[in-house]
Order: C-alpha cells, then sequence, then structure tokens
C-alpha cells in the first residue's frame, strides 16, 4: 500500500509539472576534432519553438516536419542560424558550414562544421536564438576540446560562452 502511494506521487508530480509549464530549451553539443581540424556541432531544438520564430519572422507558413513543408525550409533554417548563432574561434569568428538537419520527433537537430582548425586556444560560442520570443529561454552549450569538456547556460541576459585553453 505504501509503495502504490509513492508510486502515483511519483508519476502525478512530473506530469503536472510538464502540463502546466512548457520549458524553452536548446542543446549545442560541440567538439573538435584534431585529426580532421574541424568543430563539428549538433545543434537541437524543439520544431514548434522554431517553426514559431520564423513564421513570425517571414510572415509565412513552414509546416516544419510535415507534408506540406515548404520545399526551401533549409535557406529559412541557414539565415536563421546565421543570424543567432556565431563561433569565435582563437578571437576570430569564422563561417560555421550547415551540413543539414534531421527531424527527431519534436526536436529538430542542425549539424554544422568549421573546417581548417589546426588548434584551438579559445573558443566562444553565441547563441541568441529563441531569446526574442520566449522569454524563459535556455540554450545550453556543451563544448569538448582539448580533453576539456564545459558546459554553459545561455540566457537573454548572458548569451555568450566563452573557453580559453
Amino acid at each position: 500500500m505504501k509503495f502504490s502511494k509513492y508510486f502515483v506521487l511519483f508519476l502525478t508530480i512530473p506530469l503536472l509539472a510538464f502540463s502546466l509549464h512548457k520549458y524553452y530549451i536548446s542543446l549545442c553539443e560541440i567538439e573538435y576534432v584534431k585529426e580532421q581540424q574541424a568543430v563539428q556541432i549538433t545543434l537541437g531544438i524543439f520544431i514548434d519553438d522554431i517553426e514559431f520564430t520564423l513564421n513570425k519572422d517571414y510572415n509565412t507558413r513552414l509546416n516544419i516536419d510535415s507534408k506540406e513543408e515548404v520545399d526551401s525550409i533549409d535557406v529559412y533554417f541557414k539565415n536563421y542560424l546565421n543570424q543567432h548563432f556565431k563561433v569565435n574561434i582563437n578571437n576570430e569568428y569564422k563561417i560555421v558550414n550547415y551540413i543539414g538537419k534531421e527531424y527527431d520527433d519534436n526536436i529538430v537537430r542542425f549539424y554544422l562544421e568549421i573546417t581548417n582548425i589546426q588548434s584551438i586556444n579559445s573558443i566562444e560560442v553565441f547563441n541568441n536564438s529563441l531569446f526574442r520570443d520566449f522569454e524563459n529561454q535556455q540554450n545550453l552549450i556543451k563544448i569538448h576540446a582539448n580533453n576539456i569538456h564545459k558546459t554553459f547556460y545561455l540566457t537573454r541576459k548572458n548569451d555568450k560562452g566563452l573557453l580559453k585553453f
């Protein structure tokens, strides 16, 4: 009997939490692969959040991850990321190449890359994605470079993370 009370409580609290409040978060994983002289980036954003923002920016209906998705969706994604996601390596902003995207349930994962990086002494990541439209948006940045792991929590008030080696 005691176990069943706790079990029900254990299931109910998370369900209430998710139904009462929506979380606004993105996750970016950055890895420096020295052998390839490249910085590989995976950025995950909730589809409904990015769709809301892009529809508002372009006064359109993009219908992301549906049969009605516009053919030029990658152009919208590239433009948005170029404006809101930047990487500075060794005190120089680098071109972030858009490799592609894939949809995973309710998340769009962007695959990005920066090439011709012989070494990293510092890496600064700027990401203000979705901050304009979602007051509680947090953008998590996880960096793995030079055998160091670092995580940054970016918010409206702090939209950059800097790691020096």
